[in-house]
């Protein structure tokens, strides 16, 4: 089944001078303007396209990536705005249609928005919507304690950052837990730590329990080495020092610093940490 909006891969059937036609199954040919076409292109060749309604809603293939497919979320810049609405930048040469209906306030160009990309079903449009609680939580999370999953940070709380799960749920990553600030829109992966009894997910950079300190640890031990086997950091010191010379956590910091202790690895002293 064809899916407008999505990656899909789809045979070469006929060459003409304006491009190549594409077994749309249902869907008929689909063209692949020749701009597209790769080179020694063959018939029979499968080719992964992108399918979408270009500017007079026709059906069309595409090898240029957008920077996010229907069902999915991104951070997206505004080019244009007018009486119609918002026209998003998403990597394509037609632009993203943010309906006003579908803005929660006025959108501005120049500026950039977290939104969601979505099939219109009567029309097969796509466009893009920035009311993502329509699009979230809406089916039950399965998730189990230190599934990796990928994320998008939302938005920032006075507790952590609000960041989008697999496209479908919201999570949260706490501040006390994270080696740094982070950026809206930015994309990452994580790790589930709990899905409470009302549903909301706490979210972790780092595998649940000992198991996500093995690299760090390792990596404070070749710091060591390298410094000469001390290093003036202890669970007293600052943050910002820590995550300057490991990019982690101070909490994920003292976590590998006691694992490494009770190996009996290093020493702690008053004014640092100790090779053994």
């Amino acid at each position: 089944m064809i899916l407008p909006g999505r990656y899909n891969t789809l045979k070469v059937v006929k060459f003409v001078d304006f491009g190549v036609y594409l077994d749309g199954a249902e869907m008929g040919e689909i063209l692949l303007p020749a701009r597209y076409v790769p080179e020694e292109c063959e018939p029979g060749q499968e080719l992964e396209v992108f399918i979408y309604l270009d500017s007079e809603d026709r059906i069309i293939a595409t090898t240029e990536k957008p920077y996010a497919q229907v069902g999915e979320f991104a951070l997206l810049q505004v080019n244009a705005v007018n009486n119609v609405g918002a026209f998003l930048e998403w990597g394509l040469m037609k632009e993203l249609l943010v309906p006003f209906r579908e803005q929660k306030m006025n959108m501005v160009a120049g500026r950039s928005y977290l939104v969601y990309v979505y099939l219109d079903p009567d029309s097969q449009r796509i466009a893009a919507s920035a009311k993502l609680e329509k699009f979230l939580d809406n089916v039950v999370p399965e998730y189990q304690i230190g599934d990796e999953v990928s994320l998008i940070v939302e938005s920032e709380s006075e507790l952590g950052y609000n960041a989008i799960i697999n496209h479908l749920h919201r999570g949260i990553l706490y501040h006390d837990e994270l080696p740094g600030p982070l950026q809206k829109g930015q994309q990452l992966k994580a790790y589930i730590k709990k899905v409470r009894e009302d549903k909301k997910i706490d979210l972790s950079l780092y595998k649940p329990g000992y198991a996500q300190v093995d690299g760090i640890s390792q990596n404070i031990l070749d710091v060591l080495k390298t410094a000469g086997g001390f290093l003036p950091l202890t669970d007293k010191s600052d943050a910002a020092l820590v995550f300057d010379k490991f990019a982690i956590s101070k909490k994920v910091f003292k976590k590998a610093v006691g694992a490494l202790y009770r190996q009996r690895l290093i020493a702690l002293e008053e004014k640092g940490i100790r090779l053994m």
